[in-house]
């Protein structure tokens, strides 16, 4: 019986450090995510020569969403070949 327990506690630590590993990896893809969001931002209203900030987020806005709609269309069609 003690070996059992061994053996599931160890899969519970091999688990949770995969799990925070998971976590960690994540955080910095959001991180770079959002370090490219503003740099993305600043080049799209600097581009356009927007009067107002917002015109060039908004600009921005819909240009993401465009290509986010794009590929979630074109992978859809993709898993369901």
């Amino acid at each position: 019986m003690p070996s059992r327990i061994k053996t599931e506690a160890q899969n519970l630590k091999k688990a949770a450090i995969n799990k925070i590993t998971t976590l960690i990896i994540s955080a910095f893809g959001l991180i770079a995510a959002l370090a490219w969001n503003s740099a993305i931002q600043k080049a799209v209203s600097q581009f356009l020569n927007t009067s107002s900030e917002l015109d060039g987020l908004v600009i921005y806005a819909v240009i993401v969403t465009l290509i986010a709609v794009i590929i979630t269309v074109y992978l859809s069609r993709l898993s369901t070949t």
